[in-house]
């Protein structure tokens, strides 16, 4: 999987300090155990980023061209389907009855 720049620089963040890798992992599975469908999971954990991105922004020098006030929003798509598949264990597929 291909992350942007942005992605690469939060995911390189919360690899580094572990209060906020724990965190991360807690957020994404507790997120991931409240939402079935796939879809709708990565779409909110997207937009949970990008609300740290802009927390952090105001904090982390690495972060402020990206979420300053006014800048362009990126998307944490791939970032938010890596750590899903990082973090969360695959779901069981449902089993086939053979009759």
């Amino acid at each position: 999987m291909s992350l942007n720049r942005c992605e690469q620089q939060l995911f390189d963040y919360v690899q580094r300090n572990p209060e906020e890798r724990h965190y991360w992992e807690q957020k994404v599975r507790g997120l991931a155990a409240a939402q079935a469908d796939a879809h709708a999971l990565s779409m909110t954990l997207d937009g949970e980023l990008w609300r740290y991105l802009e927390e952090r922004a105001r904090v982390v020098a690495e972060f402020r061209d990206h979420g300053a006030p006014g800048a362009k929003r990126v998307s944490l798509r791939n970032l938010a389907e890596y750590l899903l598949r990082v973090w969360v264990e695959p779901k069981a597929a449902a089993k086939k009855r053979v009759n």
